[in-house]
């Protein structure tokens, strides 16, 4: 597996457990029953759970433009130092924009946003 996809799987595997932590606030805020189901009016998710949550939002919608560019690298077998670190950066801009949007913190949240956008770019331009 090339280091592309192995960051792939890794931003993946991000993405895929980014919800739990908001569901857990939604059981303990709103109980089980609840949270399953459709209450009328709910009780609003914690500040931080619900930054989260959109937070997780985010990643998914980007995960789709990020997946697929690192597919069609690997399609067309362009696997270079600039699509390696773009790839591993992505990663790690994504888990800063996590925790920082889940902790409240605009300006390295926005930062974050625009490194992970910048490796998007980076992995575009190896494409065209």
């Amino acid at each position: 597996m090339t280091s592309e996809l192995t960051s792939l799987t890794w931003v993946v595997a991000l993405t895929s457990v980014l919800w739990v932590p908001y569901i857990l606030n939604q059981i303990a805020v709103r109980g089980l029953v609840d949270a399953v189901g459709y209450p009328e009016n709910p009780k609003p998710l914690s500040p931080w759970a619900a930054r989260l949550k959109a937070a997780h939002y985010n990643a998914v919608e980007n995960l789709v433009v990020f997946a697929s560019l690192v597919l069609m690298l690997n399609a067309v077998d362009i696997s270079t130092e600039t699509t390696v670190l773009a790839c591993q950066v992505y990663f790690w801009a994504r888990v800063v924009h996590c925790i920082v949007y889940g902790a409240g913190i605009p300006w390295v949240r926005t930062l974050s946003f625009a490194v992970s956008w910048l490796c998007i770019v980076a992995l575009l331009l190896q494409l065209l």
